[in-house]
């Protein structure tokens, strides 16, 4: 019990430390979500990116059967939460939303501190590279999805190549691909800049909460926390057998898998104006109710 309280403090804690400084400043100082938003979704974001893939030190192997198996686990998340959804009757803009926030984990500053803490480096190393696939996802995939919401289909495919990320995983491939390095200067800025990317993004989430007004969408934020903390860690199980993930790889993709709700959905939510206070408010349930499917889940992962 008394580790379990460690990883909570460790973990959980400074999310809440971090939104509870964007929400006191949203509250007092007026701060609009929208430019923040902007902010790490042009700049930060596709720093983070570029640091994350050329940083890799994984094998060929290892390499694509986790990216295959997080690219499964979060499409077969998307269709289900869709199907579910769709079956509700949920209004478009909210089944967008539970899509979104289904298929994405945080699995940056929850998953990759906790899979060190429960299993050690050997884990980190599969995790980091779940967090490198699916923030390439969210800023690939999770924009069409969320760009569904305002536009129809060929406006969201033309608008996917306007988004920075994009071209940064190119660039970031070929980089790897040559063994390229950046410039001392160019390295130093943009680890910098990738750096202020996930702490950004929690105190987006408190100014996003400190905005957000709760609708009593129950159907939708059950379903979206069902999902996240029960199925998806199921699924990921399941999925391990069919990528051949043993030992701590097989231990992180659950684990991240289990993560709750990507705080990199608010951003997309808050940039496409798709019911952003619903997305809040998944992160901000999911992440608090994680401690009770984790727990267990945890257990059996290292019995």
């Amino acid at each position: 019990m008394s580790d379990l309280l460690t990883v909570f403090a460790n973990n959980i804690l400074p999310i809440f430390l971090a939104a509870g400084g964007g929400f006191l400043i949203s509250k007092f100082l007026k701060v609009s979500p929208r430019p923040v938003s902007q902010i790490t979704f042009y700049l930060f974001s596709p720093c983070l990116i570029f640091n994350l893939i050329t940083g890799s030190k994984l094998g060929t192997d290892a390499i694509l059967r986790m990216v295959g198996f997080t690219i499964t686990v979060i499409l077969t998340l998307g269709a289900l939460a869709w199907l579910i959804g769709a079956t509700l009757r949920l209004e478009r803009q909210l089944l967008i939303a539970v899509v979104i926030t289904t298929m994405f984990s945080n699995a940056g500053n929850f998953g990759l501190s906790l899979n060190f803490f429960a299993f050690g480096e050997g884990a980190l190393a599969h995790a980091s590279l779940y967090f490198v696939t699916m923030t390439i996802l969210v800023f690939t995939l999770g924009v069409f999805v969320t760009s569904l919401g305002a536009s129809g289909v060929k406006n969201s495919l033309s608008g996917l190549f306007r988004v920075p990320m994009v071209y940064t995983l190119v660039l970031a491939l070929i980089f790897n691909a040559l063994k390229w390095e950046l410039p001392l200067p160019a390295e130093r800025a943009v680890t910098l800049l990738g750096d202020a990317a996930i702490p950004t993004m929690m105190v987006l989430l408190g100014i996003q909460l400190e905005h957000a007004q709760w609708q009593g969408q129950t159907r939708a934020l059950g379903l979206t926390n069902m999902m996240k903390l029960i199925v998806s860690p199921m699924l990921a199980y399941f999925f391990s057998f069919a990528f051949r993930l043993t030992g701590s790889a097989l231990q992180a993709g659950v684990l991240e898998a289990a993560m709750p709700t990507a705080v990199l959905t608010t951003v997309l939510a808050t940039e496409y104006e798709v019911e952003p206070s619903f997305v809040t408010t998944a992160v901000f349930t999911s992440t608090l109710l994680s401690p009770i499917t984790v727990t267990p889940l945890l257990a059996y992962l290292g019995a």
